[in-house]
């Protein structure tokens, strides 16, 4: 029975307002469960081991990556397939190489880089917009520095690299530096102490997410320094995620990419 039923037996003194009231109260309930039923059915694939998060692509406009470390083949195959069967690609993150070389058997066109731990499956001819800038201290920081710029470009971005900048030569970093400034977001991955990120910060008109490496000697603390010079950044527009955390970083980056991207005219409507 609808509402406007309801009410005109309400109005005819058929019904009462209690009653009324508790039909409508059931119908509304009963409509709430459905629709949650609805939701928790359509919203994640049950696999026993795991429960895919389908919906992920439509709240946020990329579809789930796989943390590869600690599943096992048969999980991870599994896994691969369903995201697969669904998108037409895949992102994999801190994958090892035995875990590539049996994706492989079943996905020949899997790629693996060794250095950020990338295992992916992805759509060929991609377009890529915007530009972020992913900027490395020193060559050791380049395995994080990757992770986040081959997040980056899965994602749809044009990414530049400028490795191996950090601040004992300085110079190395201000002959890149107009490059770096045409960017929409800039990363910086260091480890030692860490204050790359404060540099750039206070060279660019942009954000710039800072990537403290475990990169350094004992008193490093296994990246721990980097990790509070930046966060205790003076510079201006310096926010920074997890140690190694290159996957953060380059989706961050790749949020405020889209958003430097979208038309004016499209703000102007909104």
């Amino acid at each position: 029975m609808n509402i406007q039923e309801v009410l005109k037996q309400v109005q005819e003194g058929t019904l009462s307002a209690e009653q009324a009231e508790a039909m409508l109260r059931e119908e509304h309930f009963a409509g709430k469960t459905a629709a949650k039923k609805t939701l928790m059915e359509n919203d994640f694939a049950e696999m026993g081991y795991a429960k895919l998060d389908t919906d992920r692509k439509r709240r946020t406009g990329f579809a789930e990556v796989v943390f590869c470390s600690g599943k096992s083949v048969e999980q991870l195959v599994s896994i691969y397939r369903r995201i697969y069967d669904t998108e037409g690609e895949v992102l994999g993150t801190r994958a090892s190489k035995e875990q590539y070389e049996e994706v492989r058997r079943i996905f020949p066109a899997v790629s693996y880089d060794a250095a950020s731990r990338i295992l992916k499956i992805e759509k060929p001819d991609k377009e890529r917009i915007g530009k972020i800038a992913v900027c490395t201290a020193g060559t050791a920081d380049i395995p994080v520095a990757e992770e986040a710029a081959q997040t980056a470009e899965f994602f749809g971005t044009r990414v530049e690299r400028v490795y191996d900048v950090g601040v004992s030569g300085l110079h190395r970093l201000l002959s890149r530096l107009d490059t770096i400034r045409t960017a929409n977001c800039v990363i910086t991955a260091a480890g030692m102490e860490g204050a790359l990120a404060s540099v750039i910060g206070g060279l660019v008109s942009v954000p710039v997410i800072a990537v403290p490496t475990s990169v350094g000697y004992g008193a490093n603390f296994g990246g721990v320094s980097a990790l509070l010079t930046m966060i205790n950044s003076c510079a201006n527009g310096v926010a920074t995620v997890n140690i190694d955390n290159g996957y953060g970083a380059g989706y961050l980056a790749v949020q405020i990419n889209r958003l430097a991207c979208r038309p004016l005219h499209r703000d102007a409507a909104e």
